[in-house]
Formats: C-alpha cells, structure tokens, sequence
C-alpha cells in the first residue's frame, strides 16, 4: 500500500497516493504524471481507503488503481464479473438504502439495473428531446447575452454551471424560482470534501441527507402535480414512462431524478469550465474551432470530453477470481476504474496531452467504458458543451480564462469551483 504523498514532488511510483485529497488539487499537469508513472508499472498498483465522513463509516482493505484504458474497456465489458452493486459512486462500502437514494442505477446490476434503464429511456420521447434541443440554443443564447452585457468574470457561475443547471431544471418542469435550491444541493452532494460546500468538521453525512431529502421533496411534490396534471415535461414522462406493465415507483423517480440533476449538472458544468482552460492554453485548436464552428464541432467537444474527463473513477467490485494486466484479484476485491488516466494512455492516444479538436477517432472512456452502464446522458452533454461555444464564439470569440483556476477538493469529479474570463464583445 502506498503512503501519503505530502506537499513534495512526484518523481515515482511511491510518492502516488491517490487516497490523499491533496493530490487531487495539484496542478493538473502533476496529476496526468502521475499516472503515466502508474501506467508505466507492471500490475495494478493498490491504495488504503480513505476516511469517510469523519471515519462514520470503517474504511475496508484497500482498492486497486484501474488506469489502463484497455483494462478499464475490458472490467466495464464484464458486469457479472466486476459488480457495481456494492457501490460505483464510493470507495468505501456504504448501506445499499443510501447508495440507490444517491447513485440510483449507477449502483445497480442487472437485472434491476436493466429493467431501470429500459423504462427511463422509454421516458426520453422524440417530443421531449426536440423540445430540449431548442430549449438548450434559447438558454444558451441568453447566457451570453447576459455575459456580454456584465462584461468579464467568473466563467463557472455565469457561463458554464448556468446552461446544464437551466437545462436540466426545465426538462423537468421545475419553477424557476428553485434552481438556486437545486445548485446548492447538488453542489453539497459532490462536492462534499470540499470547505466551500461542507465546512471542515460538519456531519458530512447529515449534509448529504439533507441536501438529497430536498431534492426528492421537490421531485415529490412535482411529480405528483404531474400525475395529476400531465405535461410535455420529463417529470411526466418519467412519472408516466411504462415497460412490459412496469412503471418507477416514488423511490425510483426520486432516485434518477437526484442522479440526472447530480450527474447531468456537474459534469457539464465541468466540461464546458475545462474546455476554457483548454482553449486559452492552445490558441491555435481555439482559432481552428472558431473558424469552422460547424465543421470541426462534432470532433471538439469529444476532445474536450477526453480532455476534461469529469467523472474521474467508477469503482467495481470482484465477484470472482479473475486476472488484470497480470494481478491476481480475488472475490471481494475493489477496483477503480480512473477514466481520467485512460483517456490520457499513451497507448491509445497520440500526443495525448495535446488538446487537438480534430481528434479523430478518439476513443475516450469519459463517458464511462462500454458496457450497461455507459452514460444515459452523453446526447444531452454533447449538445449543451457543443451549443454553448457555438454562442461564445459568436459573441464573445476571443473569450479566455485568466489567472489560475479554482479546483473542486474531491477526487471524484475534476471540478473547477470559479475562472475568470476576459473577452472583446464583437
């Protein structure tokens, strides 16, 4: 087991510790060296697991390091072997009550997961996504509007939280006046480790609650005016949404409902805040996209998905001896499966800490690996992150970060908290 990395360099294997919160506020360059270190070495290196909610709840014997993006299509390839259902969402081994409430399917396997999945993709109607699709250009174009008119600031909260949080929020027909609800909550549950959002000695797991509990009493107290009163929303759909005589139960609603707000609100957020980064670091990919907004769009914002890798790590658990590159793992063993490192592997991807918008192909795990749980909503982040530069570039085309980022203390999710943009209105 490796040893905590303190403040000092990373010039080796030992000095990685990926269970250190600190490591993940390191430059993000430090961080894509670590873990061409850690791919570079023979089997899967194997970590202690870190506290959780002030040690609430006992850690286990330790997690092996996934950061081969071969490895990583494989164990995503095989469900039955490497299991989500002991939680894909935490390191530690958590009541299952509170890993549906938060993760829903993402902690499930099939047969549950299947039945599930089935009936939320029956609740995406044609109606429903083209009324997004508009929704989406209409609410980014406001954005900038709004941006252009303030003049510069902070990108996260005025441009890149903005578009997935008012998106999401008007699929589900939820009022207006509650969006600045849904953003606090969301904010507590994935940004837990983080001061910012849980203060240093809170009751981690009381804010969690708390902040899931008010996100299931609004989708309750919506669901049934739906029920009651149907609309084109996806609250409707979903309250409504039937497969083989099957319909989600409250429980299920609440819990994809926490889940499409958590997941579709902050890693969009996520990517859009990185693709700035990228963007100002490499002017020429950023006047290559300008130049050619329709052409180059589709391959853009698959590299900024790789680049940005939002959702760091999904965790597996073994429910049979099997082998990795070379390690023995056995029944009971845990697995993490770092999308961010293999989305940077040498051996997949050409110059891969070059940010390249004609990328192509560009096989990246960003959105999960194959396999039953690749990400329900990769459609919908596509078009937000694609819709969104679209209106920058129109309005604001040499707009770029300025001053060092803000990261997100969590090793969950490559969250950047505030970036100060400057730009010349055309």
């Amino acid at each position: 087991m490796s040893t905590a990395i303190g403040a000092g360099p990373i010039g080796a294997v030992d000095d990685v510790d990926l269970s250190d919160l600190a490591f993940w506020v390191r430059p993000r360059a430090e961080i894509a060296a670590a873990f061409a270190l850690l791919r570079a070495r023979p089997g899967l290196p194997s970590y202690l697991e870190p506290p959780f909610a002030n040690d609430l709840i006992p850690s286990g014997a330790g997690y092996f390091a996934v950061t081969r993006h071969a490895d990583i299509v494989r164990i995503s390839s095989e469900p039955g072997t490497f299991s989500s259902a002991r939680g894909a969402t935490s390191i530690q081994d958590l009541p299952p009550d509170f890993l549906e409430f938060f993760g829903g399917m993402i902690n499930l396997d099939a047969p549950r997961h299947h039945r599930l999945r089935r009936i939320v993709s029956r609740a995406f109607t044609p109606r429903i996504i083209a009324q997004t699709e508009q929704d989406i250009a209409a609410i980014a174009r406001t954005i900038v509007d709004d941006l252009v008119a303030e003049g510069p600031g902070d990108f996260v909260s005025r441009v890149a939280a903005r578009l997935p949080l008012e998106v999401i929020c008007r699929m589900m027909g939820l009022p207006q006046e509650r969006y600045g609800d849904v953003f606090r909550c969301t904010n507590v549950i994935l940004g837990s480790g983080d001061p910012d959002y849980v203060p240093e000695g809170a009751d981690i797991v009381a804010a969690l609650l708390g902040a899931g509990a008010e996100l299931a009493d609004l989708l309750q107290e919506t669901a049934t005016r739906r029920r009651a009163e149907p609309t084109d929303d996806l609250t409707t759909a979903l309250a409504l949404a039937e497969v083989d005589g099957e319909r989600l139960d409250d429980s299920e609603i609440a819990s994809f409902f926490i889940l499409l707000l958590v997941a579709g609100n902050e890693t969009t957020r996520t990517a859009i805040s990185h693709a700035l980064l990228a963007l100002t670091a490499f002017p020429e990919q950023r006047a290559a996209w300008r130049d050619d907004v329709a052409g180059v769009s589709r391959t853009a914002v698959e590299e900024i998905v790789r680049w940005s890798s939002p959702v760091r790590w999904m965790r597996r658990t073994v429910t049979q001896d099997v082998e990795v590159s070379g390690q023995r793992l056995r029944a009971g063993d845990k697995v993490l499966l770092f999308y961010s490192s293999a989305n940077r592997d040498e051996a997949v991807f050409a110059d891969a800490d070059r940010f390249d918008v004609h990328r192509d192909p560009n096989p990246h795990l960003g959105f999960g690996g194959a396999g039953p749980h690749f990400c329900l909503g990769a459609h919908l982040a596509r078009r937000e992150i694609s819709v969104m530069w679209r209106e920058l570039f129109a309005q604001a085309p040499d707009i770029r970060a300025v001053g060092e980022p803000e990261w997100l203390a969590s090793s969950f999710i490559n969250g950047v908290k505030r970036l100060t943009c400057d730009f010349t209105p055309r």
